[in-house]
């Protein structure tokens, strides 16, 4: 025997942290014969022998078996290094010839590891994790994690049976960096990491680059390749670069949960998966004349009642609905119908789950080690360590991931307002001030900023949205004016003022009148998207259409045909959960169909037909849908009528050639006669009214228009002599031509 008799025993206890110094080939000189030394640990092998590549037809160098676990040695004397594989019998008979994981060079470069570690390898998702590649003319899967306080790693799966003696990694220098490149393990192999802290205990953590994930409770990644996709959306991505830096394109946007939009009833109400779902929400989204869809985050989460928003894969579409594969075909689908798709993406914290990012080299290495920046209080999960050079190259690996990989158009970032505030959901005591002495988080705004700014260089036309609920200044400004860099920020807001405004009794509505102009006065600090997201039909929030301030079901259906109308025409892009088109009765459970069964209704086949043709008006319309940020375009004309509930104003052609006339009436009482100035003679037309008989409206309004009159009103020398029904939003409009 060779080998100190320590250092066996430390590969056979599992102590051994330096695996290359003694596995694999290496040159030795044995009672003074120069040779090399070979040795290998073979799981399941009794007998083994070293194979000369490069000397067809030579006899194979028998290895001495040292223990019974498998670890081999043979010194060949008079031999340089040279090409070799591992011939191996095990004691069921069978006979394998394979290379050793040990004769190889490291996968990653000394370049890749020091832009790593300075935060600045964007695209270190192709590098740490696990990744199918050819070695020369050796195939196998490179493997890599991140560990710096570890004492050792090995690879786990159910290639060496589970048993971390087999695979130990080596250390990349002082880059923290563990590595292994292992011959003929391909994909659809399962694989999770054994992590030793400093005092021995060990840890089995899953990949956090891990691009493929099985189901709980085991959690195990999968050796998974993105590349073998042929995707069919270039027209769609040459489109999507051609409008970079246009923040006035049209946008309305549907959010999706994938699991519980639709439901394949046929087969006990399963989820369908990302193929079936294609299709049929591209038809939809379509008819429905929505421009883009947003989906709940869908990179992998163990707990489904978290709705994805507590993620262990950062890199990984969620098993529950295919694989990476199918995810593919899922987005190119959409992009070849014409629809875009924006992806919920959760940067603000991570659950506590052992085998995924906590703890996950016996040290506090993603999170803050201090509860009072590395914990939430609210969601029981941890906080990352912006500051930490690798945590940000982590994050904005996954962000940029998410483009490259899958083709996405957008990323809206959740929780924005819990990473720029320390003292976010805190009590004196309980957050530390930054270096300046403020609440503000320093790392997490210079993280955003620039993860904002990488995903605009590298993926023109792509969008970045907020969801901010403060008054942080400037967060859908460009960074090189102080911004954050967003493209978009979720008017929360608004969307807060509205909902307390239509959810009282009609009759009370007039002492709230504020709570539906108020929202002018900040509403172009900010590049704002009306929203009403799943966040406001849970936790016994009622659905859209139950928690509407009216006594009967078909007021309700009115009252909030009422509030769509108002929100369309209002400036600024558009969001709608999904259920919210068609007054979805019940609450959102993640675990059930949405109920389509509703439909054959009027009030709800109502909603659903005003939301579409909301939609059309929204898109047909240069004037409603490329004018939301240019204060210009808005003018109120009456927004002091609170004693009536009534609210009027204006949506002006930049060119001068058309205007929009927005009646709201927000009481069931019909109003004739009701006089608004208007700024030009002639014809007005009455384009949409959420009354109508077609949206089951009782069909009171102003048979198809009206014609201005001299009579002076609100400021204009012109004015009309409208009906307005009850519940109602009316829109009327102008042209130069008459």
């Amino acid at each position: 025997m060779i080998i100190p008799a320590p250092e066996l025993q430390a590969f056979l206890h599992n102590h051994q942290a330096n695996p290359h110094g003694w596995l694999g080939m290496h040159p030795a000189k044995v009672k003074k014969k120069s040779g090399v030394v070979v040795r290998a640990f073979r799981h399941g092998a009794v007998k083994c022998s070293v194979v000369e590549l490069d000397a067809p037809g030579a006899p194979a160098h028998p290895m001495e078996l040292l223990a019974p676990e498998g670890f081999f040695e043979v010194f060949i004397p008079g031999k340089k290094l040279f090409r070799h594989q591992l011939r191996y019998e095990t004691s069921w008979g069978d006979i394998h010839q394979v290379y050793n994981a040990y004769s190889f060079l490291p996968s990653l470069s000394e370049q890749d590891l020091y832009l790593f570690n300075e935060g600045n390898e964007h695209r270190i998702y192709e590098k740490l994790g696990a990744h199918p590649r050819m070695m020369g003319d050796v195939p196998g899967t490179a493997f890599a994690v991140w560990a710096p306080a570890a004492s050792r790693v090995s690879l786990m799966g159910n290639f060496n049976a589970w048993d971390a003696r087999y695979h130990p990694m080596r250390p990349l220098g002082g880059s923290g960096v563990w590595e292994l490149f292992v011959p003929d393990v391909g994909e659809g192999e399962i694989y999770k990491f054994a992590v030793w802290d400093k005092h021995g205990h060990m840890r089995l953590k899953t990949d956090p680059y891990g691009t493929r994930f099985e189901a709980p409770p085991n959690n195990a990644a999968i050796v998974c390749s993105t590349r073998h996709y042929q995707w069919g959306d270039a027209d769609w991505l040459d489109k999507r670069a051609a409008a970079a830096g246009n923040p006035d394109r049209p946008m309305s946007v549907y959010e999706v949960h994938l699991g519980s939009w639709k439901r394949n009833l046929a087969e006990a109400g399963r989820a369908f998966t990302y193929r079936e779902l294609a299709p049929l929400l591209a038809t939809y989204v379509s008819e429905m004349g929505f421009t883009h869809i947003e989906v709940m985050p869908v990179a992998e989460f163990p707990f489904p009642g978290s709705w994805g928003y507590q993620v262990t894969g950062y890199f990984a579409p969620t098993h529950r609905w295919g694989t990476p594969e199918d995810f593919q075909f899922f987005v190119d689908h959409l992009h070849q119908r014409g629809i875009g798709i924006i992806v919920d993406w959760v940067p603000a914290h991570f659950p506590r789950d052992a085998f995924a990012l906590a703890e996950f080299d016996g040290t506090h290495l993603y999170e803050h080690a201090d509860p009072r920046l590395g914990a939430h209080q609210d969601w029981g999960t941890l906080i990352f360590n912006y500051g930490r050079h690798e945590v940000r190259c982590f994050l904005i690996a996954s962000a940029l991931s998410w483009f490259d990989r899958y083709h996405i158009d957008g990323v809206r970032v959740d929780a924005v307002a819990s990473m720029l505030y320390l003292d976010y959901s805190r009590k004196e005591g309980e957050w530390i001030p930054n270096r300046y002495g403020g609440r503000e988080n320093l790392e997490a705004i210079s993280f955003l900023r620039q993860v904002n700014d990488l995903v605009h260089h590298y993926y023109p036309g792509a969008l970045t949205i907020a969801e901010e609920s403060t008054a942080f200044p400037m967060v859908s400004h460009p960074t090189r004016d102080g911004g954050l860099g967003f493209d978009y920020k979720w008017n929360m807001g608004m969307m807060h003022d509205t909902l307390m405004y239509f959810q009282k009794d009609a009759i009370h509505r007039k002492w709230s009148h504020d709570k539906l102009t108020f929202g002018m006065v900040y509403q172009y600090s900010e590049r704002f998207i009306s929203v009403y997201s799943h966040d406001e039909v849970v936790h016994l929030k009622g659905s859209m259409l139950t928690k509407m301030g009216a006594g009967s079901h078909g007021d309700k259906a009115a009252t909030l045909r009422s509030l769509y109308g108002f929100i369309w025409l209002y400036p600024g892009k558009k969001l709608l959960f999904m259920g919210g088109e068609f007054g979805q009765g019940r609450e959102w459970n993640y675990d059930a169909s949405l109920e389509w069964d509703l439909l054959q209704y009027p009030e709800h086949e109502g909603l659903r037909l005003l939301v579409r043709d909301l939609n059309k008006l929204y898109l047909g319309d240069p004037v409603l849908s490329t004018t939301d940020y240019r204060p210009e375009s808005f003018r109120w004309v009456n927004a002091s009528d609170g004693d009536q509930s009534v609210l009027s104003f204006l949506r002006l052609d930049p060119a001068g050639k058309s205007t929009y006339l927005v009646m709201g009436n927000f009481t069931p009482m019909t109003r004739t006669r009701y006089n608004v100035g208007v700024p030009s003679g002639g014809y007005w037309r009455e384009v949409l009214n959420t009354n109508a008989i077609f949206y089951n409206g009782a069909g009171f309004g102003n048979h198809g228009g009206k014609q201005a009159s001299t009579a002076p009103a609100d400021g204009y020398e012109h004015s009309l002599s409208l009906t307005l029904p009850g519940l109602s939003v009316l829109v009327f409009k102008w042209t130069a031509e008459g």
